[in-house]
């Protein structure tokens, strides 16, 4: 089967609710992991040195798997399906791009486990004691297998999306939660007890480290039966010079250069939060992954959707077209992003609530709630950033982002050290100086995107009849959008401070009093991204 053709904007949408799906689930799964380790470790110093361990498996696979099949092998697959109608050429293609990144991540994972202690010590917790370092070695050791089984499970989810094929890719990511929860429900109370810090009352810490392997695990096997379906050639391949393999290396160097950067700001930030309160990484990154759940509904479901679309209509030379869904893409994550920004401002503590029992204490859900409150000013930043990086690399152009992601890391790096001297306490958990980190995470963020968008209208408007992406109708929308979350912002405030109780009762009411009031002005002002967000649902609903 060839690759999918481009997608219109209703299409594009339709897809984008399966990715969306797929993601939600994920983010609910994702909440009932946090809910699970937050009741069972809480704000541990164990929890802490797993969360730090994840740090660098996790950027081998961005590094490998991430860079070479995401931006740089669905473009040059989708050329060779679409426009050079080489079939047999992109699954040769496929197979050599996998074989390679396999032999990376497995080489560049046995180097990492040699050097574990030194990047534990040096890099990840300077200031921690001597008995958490060593357990954060234990368990990064033990990870060092994911990224070698996710390169090969991350190319699969490519060529899948390449197909437009969403539905297995979008079950897939839900798997890296089941994993973390059945190893802090099943594996932690079997493993012996931990000599040191890594036991809290019965459960040891290292569990989470082997249901770390199986979310990985997991992740391939489930969209296994994919390849099946699309009547997939792969196989193990040897081969440099198979066709298309060194337009992926060159698109690789730089997207490789630009996933590194944005792992340099995360290791920096635990580096910086290694020296707070016990707990402070922990609230830093439960902040983070509940303003990633956000993210992953508005603007990666819209981003995973249309990249396979615009690397088709770029192959074919199609601008118009290109234009077209990549400002109707920007125009739906702007729409949904004002109003998260306020919810999570307002909402933050009854919405963190829902972690609150066990070894989770109120003082952890303030400390959560403090951060993701900085963390959520970002979010349209975030939200754009996934479609615009997207854009670039269906133009075959990664250092482009690359350049703007290095200036805003340093940026990045800047700010955190100042807003960690101006914004909270080191020492005080429930309002910590780590909220400055997510504060300068959110406002280099925003910078990023803007300039992206910059350049991107540059770029098209060479021999465009029309300048620019849209921009007329794309700030129209978010003109509508921030108005209308004004409303809403109005609404939950005024609700918040009428309503008798709080904790979850006040969050299910909070959000429900928003979904009424901001789609309402959607409705009433007859906004094109409030039809076409709700009008595939509704059809559905019509037909079931």
């Amino acid at each position: 089967m060839r690759a999918g053709k481009a997608l219109d904007n209703r299409q594009v949408i339709e897809k984008a609710l399966i990715a969306l799906v797929g993601f939600v689930a994920s983010g609910l799964l994702g909440l009932l992991r946090n809910a699970v380790l937050a009741g069972l470790f809480g704000t541990s110093a164990a929890l802490d040195t797993f969360y730090a361990a994840q740090q660098i498996p996790e950027t081998l696979f961005v590094l490998v798997a991430g860079g070479a099949l995401g931006s740089s092998f669905i473009p040059i697959y989708a050329k060779y399906q679409y426009r050079e109608q080489d079939p047999e050429g992109a699954w040769r293609l496929a197979s050599a791009v996998m074989t390679f990144s396999a032999l990376a991540a497995g080489i560049l994972g046995l180097l990492a486990a040699l050097l574990a202690p030194q990047i534990v010590s040096g890099l990840l917790l300077p200031a921690r004691p001597a008995e958490q370092q060593q357990l954060t070695v234990e368990m990064m050791r033990l990870m060092m297998l994911t990224p070698f089984i996710f390169s090969i499970s991350g190319l699969v989810m490519g060529i899948l999306q390449s197909h437009n094929a969403f539905w297995l890719p979008a079950i897939a990511i839900s798997m890296n939660h089941i994993g973390i929860i059945i190893g802090a429900l099943v594996m932690a109370p079997l493993l012996p007890v931990h000599p040191t810090v890594g036991q809290v009352g019965d459960l040891n810490v290292v569990g989470l480290a082997y249901g770390a392997v199986l979310s990985a695990v997991l992740h391939l096997l489930v969209q296994l039966p994919g390849l099946w379906v699309i009547q997939a050639r792969l196989r193990p391949l040897l081969a440099w010079r198979a066709a298309g393999v060194g337009d992926v290396l060159r698109l690789m160097g730089p997207r490789v250069l630009g996933l590194a950067v944005v792992q340099v700001n995360f290791i920096v930030s635990k580096n910086l939060a290694s020296g707070m309160a016990d707990g402070s990484l922990v609230a830093l990154t439960a902040a983070f992954q509940l303003m990633f759940f956000a993210l992953g509904i508005i603007g990666q479901s819209v981003g995973v959707a249309v990249f396979p679309t615009l690397s088709a209509l770029w192959a074919a030379q199609d601008i118009a077209g290109f234009k077209d869904r990549l400002a109707a893409a920007m125009r739906n994550v702007l729409y949904l992003s004002f109003p998260a920004t306020a919810l999570f401002i307002l909402l933050g503590e009854p919405l963190v609530s829902l972690f609150e029992r066990g070894e989770w204490t109120s003082e952890s859900t303030q400390a959560t709630a403090w951060a993701l409150g900085f963390y959520a000013i970002g979010i349209a930043g975030f939200t754009l950033l996934e479609v615009l990086s997207r854009a670039f690399y269906a133009l075959e152009d990664t250092r482009t982002p690359v350049f703007i992601g290095i200036l805003a890391m340093l940026s990045n790096i800047v700010l955190n050290l100042l807003f960690i001297q101006w914004i909270g306490e080191p020492d005080n958990l429930a309002r910590g100086a780590f909220a400055g980190l997510a504060l300068a995470n959110a406002l280099t963020t925003l910078v990023e995107a803007l300039v992206l968008w910059w350049l991107m209208r540059r770029r098209l408007a060479a021999g465009a009849v029309e300048p620019g992406i849209n921009d007329a109708a794309v700030l129209r929308s978010a003109a509508g959008s921030l108005l209308a979350a004004l409303v809403m912002a109005l609404a939950v405030g005024l609700t918040v401070r009428l309503m008798p109780f709080g904790g979850l009762g006040l969050a299910a009411v909070g959000l429900g009093v928003a979904a009424i009031s901001f789609f309402g002005c959607g409705c009433l002002f007859d906004w094109g991204e409030s039809r076409a967000l709700l009008g595939p649902l509704y059809r559905r609903w019509r037909s079931g």
